[in-house]
This record gives C-alpha cells, structure tokens and sequence, in this order.
C-alpha cells in the first residue's frame, strides 16, 4: 500500500479519538532499526555471517558499530567493533514491516502477540529476536551460527496511547491489555 493511503486510513481511524484536523497531525512510521551485537566473537566469519544475514533480511548493508567505551571486564577497547546495525526508511522501511507483521511473527514460535509495554513514553516499540531464523530470508542449516537482534520502530506518535492505537491499527499484533 502507497504511504499516502496509509496516512489518511490512519487519520481516517484516529481523528475522532485523537481529535486530528490534518492528515499531517496524523502518526507515521519514521524508521526501523535493526541492530544485533556480536559480542565476544573475534572470529572473522562469524562476523562475515551476520552483516550477510543482516543484509538479506533488510536489502541494505548494515553499518558497524564501534564501541564507545573501554571497559576491562568486558575486554574491549575504544573503536572496537560490538555489532551492526541498519536503519530503514521510507518504502523499505514499509516493506519490511509488512514482512514482520505477516510472515516473522507468524513464525515465531508459542507466539500470544506483543506486550503493549515493550511502547516506550515517546511513542516507540522494540522487539527483540532471540533467534535470526525466523526470517524467510535466512537459511537454516547454519544452526550453529544463530544471533539474535533486537527491531526498534520509530513513530511519530506524541504519546503511548497514541503510538499504541496507531501501532494496532497498521497491524502490528499488540496484546490486549489486562
């Protein structure tokens, strides 16, 4: 669906409630990021794996994160590399969350939908994935190599209440609340 049709069905559904009197005031998806650490892995294949991974699953190359700060316990040092992430905007950033809401949850396994509490105050969700096989694009018989990843998107939405409504109204499958 084109991202003008979408943004007046959203002010279509939401203005009564949120008292809108522009398809402009109306919440929009901004962006998904995706990020996943590699952690302790030095090894270069294993790293090679997971910007391959990322790229199939986003069709965009992942850019690498650096860390920040030294930390001893942890063995790292400025500038070294603890993960990757992409950040998708605009028509891919729709694509892709079509993808997640009708094949990647479904995948999932004992999925009951998500908890209406992972909505932050700003009006934004995170997902975390404990395994990177549930995307179609992915190939199973590397289950030695599996990593998890953790999907932010970002809403235009000015509250939790408003964020949570719009957040069920483009699909996205929200518990209800208890």
């Amino acid at each position: 669906m084109h991202a003008t049709t979408v943004q007046k069905n959203t002010f279509d559904a939401l203005k009564g409630e949120f008292g809108y009197t522009s398809t402009m005031q109306a919440p929009k998806v901004s962006k998904i990021v995706i990020s996943t650490g590699v952690g302790s892995m030095k090894d270069k294949k294993k790293t090679e794996l997971i910007v391959d991974r990322l790229a199939r699953m986003t069709g965009q190359a992942p850019a690498a994160r650096p860390t920040k700060k030294s930390i001893a316990n942890f063995k790292t040092r400025v500038g070294d590399l603890s993960g990757y992430q992409v950040t998708l905007r605009g028509a891919r950033a729709q694509s892709f969350l079509d993808k997640l809401v009708h094949v990647v949850l479904p995948r999932v396994k004992d999925f009951r939908g998500l908890k209406p509490t992972s909505i932050d105050e700003m009006g934004n969700i995170s997902i975390g994935f404990k395994e990177h096989t549930v995307f179609p694009e992915t190939s199973d018989e590397d289950a030695k190599d599996i990593f998890g990843l953790a999907i932010t998107i970002v809403t235009s939405a000015k509250s939790k209440k408003e964020a949570e409504r719009f957040l069920r109204h483009i699909g996205l499958p929200l518990q209800e609340n208890k």
